[in-house]
């Protein structure tokens, strides 16, 4: 039985998931991800990736037959490369040096009706990021044959083949101009169109195996690999496959991305850190975001226990709020110091930071008009069935599901193996409302903290 193979590139994971032709599991590995201090910057450990990759690969088809090949990876990140490969190391989205040019970038910054990418943290713009690099590391840079973003980065590393794909170039990147599906004025501002490929369908093969990798990994080296995915566009497209709009699949792990199909393009605020992505269609969606799970880790102390109703009720009664932001990277208060304001027993510190991040979500989704329509929680906290509840017990008009799918991002990527198809999606869990008392005077006492 042949096999699809996702390489899962996230910012705190790593991971190989094989597929077979139904979606099922067959075969897993995974380690954390990390990076490496500067200099000359803080950089993603690459190496230690595909040292990764290439094990797994070769893992796993000792044990299943490997057809395909898909990349998905998190958004924010691309490698400058010649022909032998990176001229500098991919410098990690968090790390804050690109601020240090913020002047000079904003005079060539496309305007936000252009590229519908607001301005944010560190090096969450791909377009600042390389900015500067080719300001600070000129003489590095100067050798540049390509820019890859990250997905066709390990397509590149696979096959020899470089090529460009929308929902990375689109990821608030600075660098797609949405409305006219093309690479942005700053893109000629730097100096840099001529260095992006040409875009390519994430679901088109590049090409087989190069022969190097093929002797590495242990696979045929007629095995296709695809030109790769955004890693929040993979949760969406089963479905944006199989669902009618208007719909918001809500992306849970590190970052909390919630893409709103089918919703209004006014409503977007880059003040609010409110954007589009891209789809894999090249459509514009409407989307927030915020570090949800980073956040929820600082403000629990660790803690990845679920708490229970009776925690949550503690919680609330007590008044004790958490105001973001903790991490300073999305959202509409990255601006704001986080803080804590009363105490909270350790045991009640994964409580807090539950309802943050439900308060968060709820504001966000407000922002976003997101009023009618499904809403569809995807990934790590699908998990904690007390963080659904407590987000329809705030969206009592709306209907609030959750994927029993933990594996979303990888099994959206696996569909483009089978591309053009419409997913059969597994039951969704419908979240019920808790009956919590003073919850509503408890949002409204978190909203006037942060006016």
């Amino acid at each position: 039985m042949s096999a699809t193979a996702v390489l899962d590139i996230g910012k705190t994971n790593l991971k190989v998931v094989l597929f077979d032709a139904e979606g099922h599991v067959l075969w897993e590995a995974s380690e954390p991800n990390r990076s490496l201090p500067a200099p000359p910057y803080v950089h993603e450990d690459v190496a230690a990736i595909w040292a990764f990759i290439v094990r797994s690969l070769r893992e796993a088809g000792r044990q299943h037959s490997i057809d395909t090949i898909v990349p998905a990876t998190h958004g924010a990140s691309g490698v400058v490369i010649d022909e032998r490969g990176a001229v500098l190391p991919m410098l990690d989205y968090e790390d804050k040096g690109p601020e240090e040019i913020e002047t000079e970038y904003a005079r060539i910054r496309p305007p936000f009706a252009e590229s519908l990418s607001p301005t944010a943290a560190g090096g969450l713009n791909l377009a600042r990021q390389l900015a500067y690099q080719k300001w600070r590391h000129p003489e590095a840079f100067a050798r540049a044959r390509h820019i890859l973003t990250f997905p066709q980065y390990w397509s590149w590393r696979l096959t020899g083949v470089p090529a460009s794909e929308v929902t990375s170039l689109g990821c608030h990147t600075d660098l797609w101009a949405m409305r006219e599906r093309r690479l942005s004025s700053v893109t000629a501002a730097l100096g840099i169109a001529h260095l992006f490929p040409p875009v390519r369908s994430a679901w088109e093969a590049l090409g087989p195996l190069h022969p190097e990798v093929a002797a590495a990994t242990g696979l045929p080296s007629a095995t296709r690999v695809l030109n790769g995915i955004h890693d929040s566009n993979a949760s969406l497209l089963p479905h944006l496959l199989a669902r009618p709009a208007p719909f918001t699949v809500i992306s849970t792990g590190t970052w909390v991305i919630l893409m709103g199909v089918g919703l209004a393009f006014e409503a977007l605020d880059q003040a609010s850190d409110l954007y589009a992505n891209v789809d894999v269609t090249g459509t514009p969606v409407p989307c927030g975001r915020f570090m949800g799970g980073r956040e929820h880790q600082i403000i629990s102390g660790g803690g990845t226990e679920a708490p229970d109703a009776a925690s949550l009720a503690r919680v609330i009664a007590s008044g004790v709020l958490a105001l973001p932001s903790f991490t300073g990277n999305g959202g509409p208060y990255a601006q704001r110091k986080g803080e804590i304001t009363g105490s909270v027993a350790d045991a009640d510190r994964p409580a807090l930071a539950t309802l943050h991040v439900a308060l968060m979500t709820d504001d966000i989704l407000t922002r976003m008009g997101a009023a009618a329509g499904d809403l569809v929680i995807e990934g790590s906290f699908g998990k904690s069935p007390i963080y659904a509840d407590l987000l329809a017990t705030l969206r009592r008009r709306q209907r609030v599901l959750v994927s029993p799918d933990q594996s979303g991002t990888a099994r959206g990527a696996a569909l483009l193996a089978r591309w053009p198809m419409r997913p059969v999606l597994p039951k969704d869990r419908v979240a019920q409302p808790l009956d919590l008392s003073g919850l509503d005077d408890y949002r409204r006492a978190w909203h006037r903290a942060l006016a």
